[in-house]
């Protein structure tokens, strides 16, 4: 893991450009990027659909299990690239990553929308995915130009860009999926009805084409020739240094523990990244919803505002009011319970799933900051180096959305067609499971009594 701290020494920016903050297109950068994961979630489901159908996948269980392999796909390079391009960002400077990245945008979203086979649209999701691998890098960056006291408000506007990324990506994802049959002139070519979803990606790369050209142009460099790092190490060192942490924090006593209930959490709430819309898209015959990629994309935006508007207005009052634990323990249950409810929709009052996606978005948005702030105040009321556990959190939490699509879509796989217990409610039943483990572990949870005291959300 890397971090620069800020010192005025090691900065590479003038006095002038100092006070010229490039906050502003440091948030654009992370809102594009947010926005480029989050746009692909109303019509990926479908996309891959059709994809596999092309090939000649058939069977509903093996046709399905590959979106979830398309999402993982995306996941699992940043988990190997983010410390890579760490490590990258440390030797040649955070701009020339950041760039990177948003060139990696640019392309490789055009070229997944125009994917003709499923090893073409794996490629464009991993390479993608690589480049999105510079979020650490940002917040790197924001250590290198910021005072101490700043750090924390910077931060927070960085977890504002992730919060609006998720409200606006999936709406337009939605808005603009199939544009020969809902939009219809200019978009009845041939190639809009050939490519259903090149427009929304190509949306996403023109975005990161500006975003690009801002940076070139208005974004400076932060650490000078002098200040970066002479290492000689291959750039995967960041990767073994990253997976000795991980094992490393997983001895600490309670830090350990949070840190499983983090990754329990996150591997329950992506089973439902791949899942959800194998549910809302399935004909109502077969007990689905019958959804079209917009009507996907008004649900995950409603999610994403709700969960912008709890983080953003109603965990600092709520956790004046009420312990950090027992509020860690609300948000699990509520999202455990509106996950697992998510099946129980029936088409006639299809509505409801807007109380399963409330419970989901609000426990979320309960648990995510809370828990971050109580390890943040563990791990320094008892002495541990901060930077490692929160970078092994991260490691965990990749991990789990790694783990979580690929799970939840085999079980899919195996009990779509199914009768009895083993039907197309298992995946959303074995992740309100999940949830019922993290909770259990919270139960015994036993938090040092000044951490939880002190403990404000960050």
């Amino acid at each position: 893991m890397f971090q620069v701290p800020y010192h005025p020494r090691i900065t590479g920016m003038s006095l002038t450009e100092q006070q010229k903050s490039p906050m502003g297109i440091l948030f654009l950068v992370v809102l594009v990027d947010m926005i480029g994961f989050t746009i692909v979630i109303p019509f990926l489901t479908y996309f891959v659909q059709d994809l596999a159908a092309a090939e000649g996948i058939m069977d509903v269980g093996k046709r399905d299990i590959w979106v979830g392999i398309v999402i993982a796909t995306y996941s699992l390079a940043q988990f190997i690239f983010t410390p890579v391009l760490g490590s990258l960002s440390d030797r040649i400077g955070r701009r020339p990553i950041l760039m990177f990245g948003l060139f990696s945008n640019t392309v490789f979203f055009t070229v997944f929308g125009l994917s003709q086979n499923l090893s073409m649209a794996l490629v464009a999701r991993f390479l993608a995915g690589a480049g999105n691998g510079n979020i650490a890098v940002a917040r790197a960056y924001i250590g290198d130009i910021s005072e101490p006291e700043m750090i924390a408000r910077r931060m927070g506007m960085i977890g504002a860009a992730f919060g609006l990324g998720f409200m606006i990506g999936p709406f337009i994802g939605g808005l603009l999926s199939d544009p020969a049959n809902s939009i219809g002139a200019p978009f009845d070519g041939q190639l809009w009805i050939d490519n259903p979803y090149l427009l929304p990606c190509l949306f996403s790369s023109t975005l990161s084409l500006v975003s690009l050209a801002l940076a070139v142009t208005r974004l400076p460099e932060t650490l000078t020739p002098e200040s970066r790092s002479s290492s000689d190490g291959s750039l995967f060192s960041g990767m073994g240094g990253m997976m000795t942490n991980l094992v490393k924090v997983m001895k600490l006593p309670t830090v350990s523990t949070l840190i499983s209930i983090n990754f329990l959490f996150m591997v329950g709430f992506s089973m439902m990244h791949g899942t959800f819309i194998l549910f809302t898209s399935m004909a109502p015959a077969d007990g689905g919803l019958g959804w079209s990629e917009l009507d996907n994309g008004w649900i995950f935006a409603f999610i994403g505002l709700l969960g912008v508007i709890i983080q953003g207005g109603l965990v600092g009052p709520l956790s004046d009011r009420f312990s950090m634990s027992r509020l860690m323990i609300v948000g699990t249950l509520l999202c455990g319970v509106g996950i697992a409810s998510i099946p129980y929709v029936q088409h006639d009052v299809s509505w409801l799933i807007f109380a399963s996606s409330a419970g989901l978005a609000i426990g979320n948005g309960l648990f995510s900051p809370i828990q971050s702030s109580v390890l943040t105040f563990e791990a320094k009321s008892l002495g541990y180096e901060l930077g490692m556990v929160m970078g092994a959190q991260e490691g965990f939490g990749a991990l789990a959305r790694i783990i979580g699509p690929l799970f939840a879509a085999y079980l899919w796989s195996l009990t779509v067609q199914g009768t009895g217990l083993w039907t197309y409610h298992t995946s959303f039943r074995v992740a309100g499971i999940i949830f019922v483990l993290a909770i259990l572990l919270q139960l015994r949870l036993r938090l040092n009594g000044e951490s939880v005291k002190e403990s404000r959300i960050l």
